[in-house]
């Protein structure tokens, strides 16, 4: 999916910022001779304003909005829906309202689908936009039904197919919190929903290989989880900034963020708490404190056999935390102690084995990918070449779309594992260094 304001500048070919910029100009300038003010001809917006709109990750302010609409012929709500990649359209902006919506006679169940999700999509838009002076129960209602819905979409499909709607949402629960015409009850939901979004959008700007803006978005997570006193979400989201400083290669930090998140939740019984003490046992395997590994996983372990399915766990996704992936991290710590006997290799398969079902509710490209490159690793282990290239194809295999921060850096663990050892010099290895070397998308976890 990508918007409207997309699809009609690819359609004019006009995604390039140069070509792009003279139209604007001209338009601002036509603008501001009709309308004023003068200064309006004078508005240029820098190349990573325009690929912010490009891609979805940003709205323009007031000045910039009326140019659009001018330039294009769309409303600025129209520019911003999302439509589908084949989307074509036919006549002026009001059809597109309305024709792109009809489902013709004999169009097949997927384009049914589609054409049913667009349509609910803008009546949401429309029930929102009218009770935005009101705030009213359905506005609070569409708004947790999204978080919800991206909840459980995150861990399951590409990142590209959620982020504006992801960024949309997040914009629209803070613009409500700041009309000031909610009720207290209202206001603690939508801080909850706030604090939600916030952490999809920190985890999404850590999959895309931006952490300042990871960090800057989990703590806006923690701000609006300590507003609405929810002490799981508050836990949950320490967790999040220990796990983009493991990914990031800072251990310390990523155990200090685990261990306090623990703290927090030492009152909690929701799987949150396994989470935490299963980060600590990865950041203190990069550290090399085996004793502080068996620790952690004892502790998960034990907080396992307690869980009581909590408000996170009830929207699920990537809020929650099934076996299957506490199995997976425990397999991670033992392989970056750099453990590979028989046991752990009967872990690692059991854990690649787990992910197999993509139907199954707690599947996971990402995990599925960081278990299948663990697998490869305790192969390596013991020297089995051909057995870790095995393991490790379907992750190379990978669309760039589909290959996101943690996949890139677990696969470049292998490849650091292909020049050790009496493997290195193999032809299978080479290769394989070779490809890996250059498998890291330009955009991870985005188009090209």
């Amino acid at each position: 999916m990508r918007t409207l304001l997309r699809h009609l500048l690819d359609e004019r070919e006009w995604h390039d910022y140069d070509v792009f910029l003279p139209r604007f100009q001209q338009a601002a300038r036509e603008l501001a001779e009709r309308e004023g003010p003068e200064s309006l001809a004078r508005l240029e917006p820098a190349k990573r304003t325009f690929q912010g709109w490009y891609y979805g990750d940003r709205q323009p302010n007031v000045d910039a909005r009326r140019v659009l609409v001018h330039l294009l012929g769309h409303t600025i709500k129209q520019l911003w829906t999302r439509v589908p990649e084949d989307t074509e359209l036919r006549g002026p902006a009001l059809q597109f309202g309305t024709a792109a919506t009809h489902a013709e006679p004999g169009v097949d169940l997927h384009e049914m689908r589609r054409t049913g999700a667009m349509a609910a999509r803008r009546a949401m838009d429309f029930a929102m936009g009218a009770e935005r002076e009101l705030v009213g129960e359905d506005t609070v209602g569409f708004l947790g039904d999204e978080v919800a819905r991206l909840a459980a979409a995150y861990p399951r499909v590409p990142l590209s197919e959620i982020w504006g709607d992801l960024a949309q949402s997040q914009d629209e629960a803070f613009r409500l919190l700041e009309s000031g015409r909610t009720r207290p009850s209202q206001s603690r939901d939508l801080l909850f929903m706030a604090g939600a979004l916030s952490f999809m959008m920190a985890k999404g700007s850590h999959d895309i290989g931006d952490p300042k803006a990871a960090m800057m978005q989990a703590r806006t997570a923690s701000f609006c989880a300590r507003q609405a006193e929810h002490t799981g979400l508050t836990a949950l989201v320490d967790g999040l900034k220990s796990l983009i400083s493991y990914w990031a290669n800072r251990p310390d930090d990523a155990l200090h963020y685990a261990q306090q998140g623990a703290a927090t939740a030492a009152v909690l019984q929701g799987t949150v708490t396994p989470w935490l003490y299963g980060l600590q046992a990865r950041a203190a395997a990069l550290l090399g404190q085996e004793e502080t590994v068996h620790t952690a996983n004892q502790q998960a372990r034990a907080l396992r056999e307690r869980i009581v399915p909590d408000e996170l766990d009830a929207l699920g996704g990537i809020f929650t935390y099934p076996e299957i992936k506490q199995r997976y991290y425990t397999v991670e710590a033992a392989v970056l102690l750099g453990h590979g006997d028989a046991r752990v290799a009967s872990a690692a398969e059991d854990a690649v084995q787990g992910f197999s079902d993509p139907s199954d509710p707690d599947w996971a490209f990402g995990d599925q990918a960081g278990a299948q490159c663990n697998l490869a690793l305790v192969r390596l282990y013991g020297d089995d070449l051909d057995g870790a290239a095995e393991a490790v194809r379907p992750v190379l295999d990978l669309a760039p779309s589909h290959r996101n921060n943690g996949i890139v850096v677990s696969t470049d663990r292998v490849r650091a594992a292909l020049t050790r050892g009496p493997v290195r010099d193999a032809v299978v290895a080479r290769d394989l260094r070779a490809e890996i070397e250059m498998y890291q998308p330009a955009r991870p976890a985005l188009p090209r």
